[in-house]
């Protein structure tokens, strides 16, 4: 006797829509979302796909209408709750384009609560484009079966960022000068981690940092590291010890 095949599929959809979702919703896709479904996944009525709010976790629906430039859902059931992340942020110098991406869709998989780009000194790149930045959010979201969308921060210079700083949130300082190794340092939750731009800090900055108290200076190893891989690497530590890889 055949198996009866999983419902619904490892190949099926999975889409972010910014509405709320519920048992009786009955959501309308429409614009790029829909063009997407239609024509280039070729969806059509009856076809299932998985749905997350950002509010109420994911949800299976199918199509019940396919028009040629909307598509109107029923919901199914819930397929997940709302997920809770570990309370980290991500402060970070932006980086150009490609590798700022990078960051972005990296720390979203990893399970980055908030994602803050912090002005420095030598930062080249001060114009963040954020709804790109969102757009990749959302993608790696889509990808990684997030339910809860990281929050991105407006761009704040770094003396403005540390004026304000709560004193509960440990913010670990990935120094390029040194400090100790992260990984013996304890910092759960709430915590942030800061990462710098190509350039590095300057010692005015690294002197600024030092003076507030819920700063810690860690090493990332022995190696020179680039911008982007020193915010993955910390991300990556951090959530092997505090986070929710040993979920």
């Amino acid at each position: 006797m055949p198996a009866t095949p999983a419902w619904p599929p490892a190949s099926t959809p999975r889409l972010f829509i910014d509405q709320p979702l519920g048992s009786d919703a009955a959501p309308v896709i429409e614009g790029p979302a829909a063009h997407y479904l239609l024509n280039v996944m070729r969806l059509k009525a009856g076809d299932p796909l998985l749905l997350f709010d950002n509010r109420s976790g994911e949800w299976l629906a199918v199509i019940a209408d396919a028009g040629k430039r909307a598509a109107t859902l029923r919901i199914e059931r819930q397929t997940r709750p709302l997920e809770q992340v570990p309370d980290l942020w991500l402060c970070f110098a932006p980086v150009k384009k490609a590798r700022l991406d990078w960051i972005i869709e990296k720390a979203t998989e990893l399970g980055v609560r908030r994602l803050q780009p912090v002005i420095t000194e030598r930062t080249i790149v001060e114009r963040v484009k954020s709804e790109r930045l969102e757009a990749q959010i959302v993608e790696a979201c889509e990808q990684c079966g997030r339910t809860a969308v990281p929050e991105l921060a407006d761009p704040v210079k770094l003396p403005q960022l540390l004026k304000s700083w709560p004193g509960d949130r440990t913010l670990l300082f990935a120094d390029e000068e040194g400090g100790a190794p992260m990984a013996t340092i304890a910092a759960p939750a709430p915590a942030a981690i800061l990462t710098g731009p190509e350039g590095g800090f300057t010692v005015r900055e690294r002197d600024l940092l030092l003076t507030v108290s819920a700063v810690r200076r860690v090493a990332l190893g022995p190696r020179i590291l680039r911008a982007e891989t020193a915010a993955i690497a910390a991300i990556g530590v951090w959530m092997a010890q505090h986070g929710d890889w040993t979920a």
